[in-house]
């Protein structure tokens, strides 16, 4: 079996990781999550490995300058994230299909790179004050985070008509049976 990728991708505070998470709970045997690797600090109850693989950016640079990448891309000044080109191969020689939660960009380039067998899908709320609202309750913007992150939304919002499906995240129950109805089709 020859693994397939199924690419999650949002702007800040639209729910594509709790969408992922329920993935993974729902199909425990045929997915595995991609941990992407990042130069930003590691949030209280994050996981290194885990949640992400954290690099300092020297290390960060030195994978890039290997090609060992499937995509990267300077998310924030000085904030990278990527993904591995040896994490989706270790996803696959266990054979499972590989589950991403990748920002706009990098969701893009994961399709572009693997074609077919990759699915694109693209999160989002029907407004911005929901946005809004949902990142304020995580408790780690300050005004000047917020602005950058909104601003950064109203960017990806740009990018949605270049994935395979779009999934509006105003009823999560909804939502992710969509999403598990999306995966059941493509694996198939």
């Amino acid at each position: 079996m020859k693994g397939k990728l199924i690419i999650f991708s949002a702007p800040s505070g639209s729910g594509k990781t709790t969408i992922v998470r329920h993935l993974l709970d729902t199909f425990p045997n045929q997915l595995a999550f991609s941990v992407s690797a990042c130069t930003r600090s590691r949030r209280e109850y994050e996981v290194d490995g885990h949640d992400y693989y954290f690099l300092s950016v020297a290390d960060f640079r030195a994978h890039i300058a290997n090609n060992d990448f499937a995509e990267w891309e300077e998310v924030y000044a000085g904030n990278y994230y990527g993904t591995l080109k040896k994490e989706i191969e270790r996803l696959w020689s266990e054979g499972k299909h590989v589950l991403f939660d990748v920002d706009v960009k990098g969701g893009l380039k994961l399709k572009e790179a693997y074609g077919e067998q990759a699915l694109a899908i693209f999160v989002k709320v029907s407004s911005e004050d929901e946005i809004k609202r949902r990142l304020n309750s995580r408790g780690t913007e300050t005004d000047e985070t917020m602005a950058t992150r909104l601003a950064k939304v109203r960017y990806e919002l740009s990018f949605e008509q270049e994935f395979d499906e779009v999934l509006v995240n105003d009823d999560l129950a909804l939502t992710l049976l969509k999403a598990e109805q999306l995966v059941k089709n493509f694996v198939a």
